[in-house]
């Protein structure tokens, strides 16, 4: 017998559209599916077997994370393939600060009115997200909220777990004075900080398909570009080098994110002037007035994680993030003191 319900519909909520989503986003799950992966979708739980051998003691490593207001840019631009990147990488950028590798993710979309079509959309960019950082997607779930959400309306998070010997954890305590701190570049605002953005550019009102000179692209694509995804080159700067710290700058910029990587009796001393940040940051804190120390407090500024890597070894870890594509640059050095971290 079909599944179908008349008086569900009529309350707001149409679970046939829920299965159509399903069928439509089936493709781009399967593509993200990696040795380990148990279930197929559809299933009560996402079951995944992970590769113990040859570990000493196994940790699980979990994160997880939503992203948050920039999917009123997704929404007013109507284009929703790419927030889904954010979601994964907002959960497995913070995983691989402790030297864990991601190995499934789930996702959960709350919407208004369930649009097959506009969910499979953002499922997606989760399935890109996946594939990009070698993890799967083995679950997740679509909640219709009708009479508490706008139909357009919807808002994203996932959840996603990681494997790491327990001996291969990044360990702080063997940081020193003389380590080098390289800077892994962003891809502009990341995920962060939205609620700022939408004000200063008036996104509700702004012309967000106007091309900028200034960004050398529309101002929606460049507040939607996608936070990138760090997994795969600390990894392989990991097996390369001495890491001794890895810092995710989210929201709290510079001055709560780069801290937690550092010890007591030591401070992280950047260069504000090594930086290569976008030119969306200096026209935020332009158009909005925004003092330094706020932009450095809620942005990321063009880097989006910290790596601090023994003196001997920082050669080796470039060499083994630019061979994955990413363009680490050296912006800083751990130094004594008491304050942590120190933009000069």
């Amino acid at each position: 017998m079909r599944s179908f319900s008349d008086s569900y519909r009529a309350a707001g909520v149409d679970i046939e559209a829920g299965y159509q989503g399903v069928q439509l986003m089936k493709r781009d799950v399967e593509r993200t599916f990696i040795p380990g992966v148990v279930s197929d979708l559809g299933g009560f739980g996402g079951l995944f077997a992970p590769a113990l051998s040859g570990m000493k003691e196994p940790v699980l490593v979990s994160g997880t994370d939503g992203v948050g207001t920039k999917l009123r840019i997704a929404q007013l631009l109507d284009k929703h393939d790419t927030v889904g990147i954010d979601c994964v990488a907002m959960c497995v950028n913070d995983i691989i600060c402790c030297g864990a590798k991601p190995l499934f993710f789930l996702d959960y979309i709350a919407i208004g009115k369930n649009d097959p079509k506009k969910v499979a959309a953002i499922v997606s960019g989760v399935a890109e997200g996946c594939v990009e950082s070698g993890c799967a997607l083995i679950g997740g779930e679509t909640a219709e909220h009708p009479g508490m959400m706008a139909a357009d309306d919807y808002d994203l998070a996932g959840f996603s777990v990681g494997l790491v010997d327990k001996p291969q954890i990044i360990d702080q305590k063997k940081m020193q004075a003389g380590d080098v701190i390289l800077g892994l570049p962003s891809s502009g605002i990341h995920s962060n900080g939205y609620s700022l953005v939408r004000k200063i550019f008036n996104v509700e009102h702004a012309n967000l398909n106007l091309y900028s000179n200034e960004l050398g692209e529309t101002l929606g694509e460049a507040l939607l570009t996608p936070t990138k995804l760090y997994v795969k080159p600390v990894l392989a700067a990991l097996e390369a080098a001495e890491i001794h710290g890895v810092s995710h700058i989210t929201g709290g910029g510079f001055f709560e994110n780069v801290p937690r990587s550092i010890p007591d009796g030591l401070c992280a001393k950047i260069e504000k002037a090594s930086l290569k940040t976008p030119p969306i940051f200096k026209m935020l804190a332009s158009m909005g007035s925004v003092p330094e120390h706020d932009m450095f407090n809620t942005y990321n500024m063009g880097v989006g994680m910290t790596v601090i890597v023994s003196k001997e070894t920082a050669g080796a870890a470039l060499d083994a993030l630019h061979a994955n594509r990413c363009a680490a640059y050296p912006i800083g050095e751990v130094i004594s003191g008491e304050e942590k971290v120190s933009l000069c």
